[in-house]
């Protein structure tokens, strides 16, 4: 590997650390595209509890993920919620740099010349 590329993908690892430590906080609370789709056609209350008519929402489930350390978005047992968010993106971010490393690294070319 090169000089350039290793500190090419040490700063991209570093941004991605960055974003998913520090930004991942600020990210909003606000019901994205699908949670709003699915919250069509029904009435809720205050504290966000369906008091009429049909949707999606009545419906849901816990994913078979539920109960893994890492479920919705933080690590359980940390009770700050903004450490418990920071820590889990940049625990995402190491282990999916550490697959895709293994991945290309299992996939790199391979000298084929014989060496005598």
């Amino acid at each position: 590997m090169s000089k350039r590329l290793g500190w090419f993908l040490a700063g991209g690892l570093l941004v991605a650390l960055l974003l998913a430590g520090v930004v991942s906080s600020f990210a909003s609370g606000s019901p994205d595209g699908l949670d709003a789709t699915a919250r069509e056609g029904c009435t809720f209350d205050a504290g966000g509890e369906i008091t009429g008519g049909t949707c999606m929402l009545q419906k849901e489930q816990d994913h078979q993920m539920a109960g893994s350390p890492l479920a919705d978005y933080g690590i359980r047992g940390i009770d700050n919620e903004y450490l418990s968010t920071g820590l889990s993106g940049v625990l995402g971010v190491l282990i999916t740099f550490g697959i895709g490393g293994g991945v290309f690294w299992l996939a790199r070319r391979r000298d084929t010349k014989e060496k005598v």
